[in-house]
């Protein structure tokens, strides 16, 4: 399969990079800034490397691709819009090049609460929902902006991120939330967002994902 990862320098993007790679997949990468691209086997497998800040080199890399995938956000708490617009530009990319296939990393307070959630979890969510309300925002409204394109998209959205290795044991939620989400590591996000490609249930949904 052809794809294409958007935001690759960090660490759901590196892990999209190697993990895609290691399947057999043909990358493209794309990044903000080249001179954070890590070196090693997973970039020596990688075919291009486009800026995106140029419209015509992000047309170009997602120019018939199968899927493409965003690990695209802010680097800290203050959002400045940035998954909203950047993704905006991905979709403008791919509306114009007839690409459909799109996963982007969200989050979990962007869903829906889960059914039965044990009030210890919805105080804590909702504690660190006021605390990184900026943020979370600007994935809503990347989110708007996913349902009104034509791409057929989904959002994955994990809770708190780690560092933790990849594990393929974890639980997913198409259109909700696992009850008691609370963590998953960025390897197993990358795992859970290459196992939706060929998933047409997660068609124009958001897709909890959680240990």
């Amino acid at each position: 399969m052809r794809i294409t990862v958007f935001g690759s320098t960090g660490g759901i993007g590196q892990e999209l990079v190697r993990q895609g790679t290691e399947a057999g997949h043909e990358v493209t990468i794309v990044v903000r800034d080249p001179e954070r691209l890590p070196e090693g086997p997973a970039g020596a497998a990688v075919h291009d490397v486009v800026r995106l800040d140029d419209p015509a080199a992000v047309r170009a890399a997602v120019a018939g691709r199968d899927a493409v995938l965003s690990g695209l956000g802010s680097r800290g708490r203050k959002a400045g819009g940035v998954a909203e617009r950047l993704t905006g530009l991905v979709l403008a990319a791919m509306e114009a090049e007839g690409v459909r296939r799109l996963l982007v990393v969200s989050a979990t307070p962007v869903g829906p609460e889960a059914a039965g959630d044990p009030l210890v979890d919805r105080l804590a969510r909702r504690a660190v929902g006021a605390v990184l309300k900026e943020i979370y925002a600007d994935l809503t409204r990347m989110e708007e902006a996913l349902a009104r394109s034509a791409t057929d998209w989904t959002s994955v959205r994990p809770p708190k991120l780690t560092d933790g290795p990849r594990t393929g044991a974890y639980r997913t939620v198409i259109g909700g939330t696992p009850r008691s989400a609370r963590s998953l590591s960025r390897a197993d996000v990358a795992h859970a967002m290459l196992a939706l490609i060929d998933d047409p249930a997660a068609v124009k949904q958001g897709v909890g994902v959680a240990y």
